[in-house]
């Protein structure tokens, strides 16, 4: 299925969505997504609140980490409501908590710590990923119109509607085999068409698709994806540690493994490099996955 938008426009819609609407002193409302069905994405919820929360803080103190927590799932019928509780101002540092409600329940907590720049001590270590190049790589939008008649019916819009974030997977996605597999996987993303010259743009980007392919990590060795009703998952928490300035028009590389699962629940973790190898984000997310159990 085509798109009946330009990749302009598929960008623009994005951060249109992803910007936040002063409602009085330190609230916000969130757009709902224009055709959007079911639950809200979790990346959409955790940009949304990232943007709430810078927008009371001091341009000159760009955000550096954000740590929430998923409190249930959100609704595409109903515009967010985000409060900001500021906490902190320091010499160096800045905090801000951050509620985000639908119809007035809670669905994520967000707390983000900002910091104006300074120089200190410095090293890496962590070394980009031996793995082809995007260019090397077959488009995700077509893997997914192949798969579509695979998902069951209710997920196959998930698979056909446009995107703003392009993305390219090393290994394959897990819904595509349902064979076991180390919980490591590869992928490369950027936006479809340029983004403005802003910072914050950027980082509100890589929150949203930070949690793109993540959770999914921790289902490669048990072989089940959630495509074929085979389990039901959720994000439960999400961290992002924002290391040095990037672009999300450009390919970044998302490095995810996942070291443990148990209990109902996963563990995985993230790396993004950009083409030249630097570390600029790191991410960690636990979620919830569960076995469904084939009715008698």
């Amino acid at each position: 299925m085509d798109s009946e938008y330009t990749p302009e426009q598929l960008v623009a819609g994005l951060l249109k969505l992803l910007e936040v609407k002063p409602q009085g002193e330190d609230h916000f409302i969130g757009r709902k997504k224009r055709g959007g069905i079911g639950r809200v994405f979790g990346g959409q919820v955790i940009a949304q609140a990232l943007h709430a929360a810078e927008a009371t803080v001091d341009p000159e103190r760009p955000a550096h980490s954000l740590h929430c927590y998923f409190l249930r799932g959100g609704s595409e019928d109903f515009e967010t409501d985000y409060a900001v509780a500021r906490d902190f101002d320091g010499g160096s540092f800045s905090n801000r908590r951050v509620v985000a409600s639908q119809q007035g329940r809670p669905i994520l907590n967000l707390t983000a710590s900002f910091q104006k720049h300074e120089e200190g001590l410095h090293h890496v270590d962590a070394e980009m990923p031996d793995v082809p190049g995007p260019e090397k790589l077959e488009p995700e939008a077509e893997v997914r119109r192949r798969f579509a008649e695979q998902a069951r019916p209710e997920a196959r819009h998930h698979f056909l509607a446009p995107r703003p974030v392009e993305m390219r997977a090393v290994e394959g996605r897990h819904w595509m085999n349902p064979q076991p597999a180390p919980p490591r996987s590869h992928s490369w993303f950027r936006t479809v068409a340029p983004l403005p010259d802003d910072n914050r743009v950027h980082r509100a980007i890589l929150a949203y698709a930070s949690d793109m392919s993540l959770l999914g990590t921790c289902m490669l060795p048990h072989g089940l994806s959630w495509a074929r009703g085979e389990v039901i998952s959720a994000s439960l928490d999400h961290a992002v540690w924002f290391h040095e300035p990037f672009r999300c028009d450009e390919w970044l590389l998302y490095a995810t493994d996942a070291p443990w699962s148990g209990g109902g629940r996963g563990f995985n973790r993230g790396r993004i490099f950009t083409r030249d190898g630097r570390l600029v984000a790191s991410v960690a997310q636990e979620g919830m996955i569960r076995r469904v159990v084939p009715k008698a």
